[in-house]
């Protein structure tokens, strides 16, 4: 920017003045970093003013027509998280990471590994969200799945999606299971964690309270608050605790 010195004085002055002090604003405004444009959201990142269910250290945002599945277990710890619409599914997990590390391609080549040890060959693709893997494997009454796992480092945790059904195979096809996704927030905490361990997840209170185990039933229950408690066994990964952070 080149500056040349007027003879119109005080007013020269005021007017250079006043420019210096818009391109200086602009600057400032230009130095403020910007929040994520999508999630996973860390909790001090997240947009206001959005429905989301509450389970601790994770929340989903409401998304019409997606029904999330939880297994709890009686006090009301949950265990497992599954997203479903209609032909597909996202089973989610939270875990602690470290500060200044990714675990995520660590973590694939882990599931990789476990795949391949039970005969399965994970294919590593380029998605919206980096390196997944995609894989076929065997059900246990002897169909066949589509799986796509997705991974997302955050600030001190990692978010692992596991796709199935027609979201699977057509990334496409997941479209309100990736906006959940793409709204999730992150409530890590701030105390230590060993790496890789699962971040607590919890019923609603008023869930809770409604979707206990019946006697004589298979611990499903009717939807509350779009919670439904039952049983799914799609594939997971275990992680293996490393060091606090």
């Amino acid at each position: 920017m080149i500056f040349s010195r007027g003879r119109g004085g005080r007013h020269s002055r005021d007017e250079r003045s006043g420019r210096q002090s818009a391109d200086t604003q602009d600057l400032a405004a230009a130095a403020e970093p910007e929040g994520p444009r999508r999630g996973p959201y860390d909790i001090g990142d997240a947009p206001p003013d959005v429905q989301r269910l509450d389970l601790g250290s994770l929340r989903i945002p409401a998304v019409q027509d997606v029904e999330v599945r939880v297994q709890a277990n009686p006090d009301g710890v949950i265990q497992q998280v599954v997203l479903v619409h209609g032909e597909s599914a996202l089973q989610l997990g939270v875990f602690a990471a470290p500060r200044t590390e990714d675990i995520w391609p660590e973590w694939r080549e882990e599931i990789r590994t476990s795949l391949a040890a039970d005969g399965v060959v994970a294919e590593e693709v380029d998605g919206e969200y980096g390196t997944e893997l995609r894989a076929r494997v065997r059900t246990p009454d002897g169909g066949i799945a589509d799986l796509r796992f997705v991974g997302v480092d955050g600030p001190r945790w990692m978010i692992q999606g596991v796709f199935q059904g027609r979201a699977a195979s057509d990334p496409v096809a997941a479209g309100p299971l990736a906006e959940c996704l793409n709204g999730l927030v992150v409530d890590r905490g701030q105390e230590a964690k060993p790496v890789r361990e699962p971040l607590p997840l919890r019923l609603p209170r008023e869930a809770a309270a409604e979707a206990e185990p019946q006697p004589d039933g298979d611990g499903s229950g009717p939807p509350v608050n779009g919670v439904v408690s039952g049983h799914q066994h799609p594939h997971r990964s275990e992680p293996r605790p490393r060091r606090d952070v």
